[in-house]
């Protein structure tokens, strides 16, 4: 499980936006070959974990816009996340994310162990602020509600 939190310069709609637009997972998220969205609540996800390629499907189970995001894989076991936003008075938001994903392999375990998952999600959310921040708006969002 890994978890961090980050201030970026952009308004809470911009960057819960950002979130919705799953298949742009890669642009900042280490691991993550690609996000594609089959529904409303579902998404294909494809990773590259230590080598091995792995594919699963994922739920969202709960999303209200310009609040939070959560999922979880369609098997109860692959990987389940969540996130927050919370509009500054700056203008700017702070994005709060929790991950958590089965480790598999002794390297993986190993690598959870040594709190590489923690630092994992804290590069994944300083590529996030240099992404959104770049862009400093993002469209096309998918702005409904799921609880």
């Amino acid at each position: 499980m890994g978890s961090a939190r980050i201030d970026v310069e952009v308004p809470v709609r911009a960057a819960y936006d950002l979130w919705t637009r799953f298949e742009s997972f890669p642009n900042f998220m280490s691991g993550v070959d690609s996000v594609t969205q089959l529904t409303d609540r579902m998404n294909h996800w494809v990773v590259n974990v230590g080598g091995a390629e792995r594919e699963f499907d994922t739920e969202i189970i709960e999303q209200r816009p310009d609040e939070r995001i959560a999922w979880r894989s369609t098997d109860g076991e692959t990987h389940a996340g969540a996130v927050a936003f919370t509009p500054l008075t700056t203008g700017a938001t702070r994005v709060w994310v929790r991950f958590e994903w089965a480790a598999d392999t002794f390297a993986e375990k190993a690598g959870a162990a040594l709190g590489f998952d923690n630092m994992q999600v804290r590069e994944d959310l300083r590529r996030f602020k240099d992404f959104i921040e770049a862009k400093g708006t993002e469209t096309g969002a998918w702005r409904g509600e799921v609880s």
